[in-house]
């Protein structure tokens, strides 16, 4: 009778364990499935839809997305503005070699990400803007001269974003803003601008003395004519009756400061007498 209860109670305790992993089996599975069928695109985000590994055409929303459990998978790609920044080298117009520092901000076109995803992939940056912009660069510095390209950088920042633009937008992406924050040049080249400066300064000093020199002269010129025209009018104004003026005039004065001594010698067109010898 034992033999037999133990017997018959041992299908009975596999048949629970059993019913148990299964169960547990089938939890698994449900929670699998169940993360496996939502994803959630983040803020600023774009989601790619791949059904067995080929591109769905339309993207993904911000938010909660249901795909098929193990057949479609979701690629977030991020459409906020993205800075690139990047060193270049080229060649102006007049054949100085240039290096220049340009930041960029670009987004993607958020309802073309799926064509770019499947065009490009994730390594857009290396693949397409770096080059575009080294490109973009190289083109339009040889359409100006080295002095040129730092005399009128708004205008080279402006032809750089259209062209550059144009680039970006084959591969749907949207350029922002370009920023060239600075122009570097070879030591040779800086100088000689510097000894450029230097004789431009040193011929504008030469031509200011000049300019000295001869206004001082024109002066000069005009002074000595003044003075000139000043005794002509003199001479033309004397007569014999303006002399003898002068003359009475001087013996006025002399006989103010007479003292009423009578001189001893006395000259001019008197002759010459002795005073003491009519005592």
């Amino acid at each position: 009778m034992d033999t037999e209860k133990i017997i018959d109670m041992k299908p009975k305790k596999d048949f629970k364990v059993r019913g148990i992993f299964t169960i547990v089996v089938l939890l698994l599975l449900i929670i699998i499935l169940a993360t496996n069928s939502f994803v959630i695109v983040q803020a600023g985000h774009r989601g790619v839809l791949l059904q067995l590994g080929a591109v769905k055409e339309g993207t993904l929303e911000e938010g909660l997305h249901f795909k098929l459990p193990f057949i479609q998978d979701v690629r977030s790609v991020e459409v906020r503005v993205q800075k690139a920044q990047t060193e270049q080298t080229a060649a102006s117009k007049d054949l100085q070699v240039v290096t220049t520092t340009v930041a960029v901000n670009f987004h993607l076109n958020p309802s073309e990400v799926g064509k770019l995803y499947q065009n490009v992939g994730d390594g857009f940056k290396e693949r397409i803007v770096d080059p575009a912009i080294s490109e973009a660069l190289k083109a339009v510095t040889a359409q100006y001269t080295a002095e040129e390209l730092v005399s009128k950088r708004q205008e080279v920042s402006i032809k750089v974003k259209e062209a550059l633009s144009k680039k970006l937008a084959t591969y749907f992406m949207v350029l922002d803003e370009i920023n060239i924050t600075e122009f570097k040049f070879s030591t040779e080249y800086n100088n000689a601008i510097e000894q450029k400066q230097i004789a431009e300064q040193q011929a504008l000093k030469a031509k200011l003395d000049l300019q000295r020199i001869e206004i001082e002269a024109k002066q000069k010129i005009e002074q000595a004519k003044a003075e000139a025209e000043s005794l002509r009018l003199q001479k033309q104004e004397v007569t014999p009756e303006l002399v003898e003026l002068r003359k009475i005039e001087a013996q006025m004065e002399a006989i103010k400061k007479w003292d009423g001594k009578l001189p001893s010698v006395t000259g001019g067109s008197v002759p010459f007498i002795d005073v003491n010898n009519l005592k």
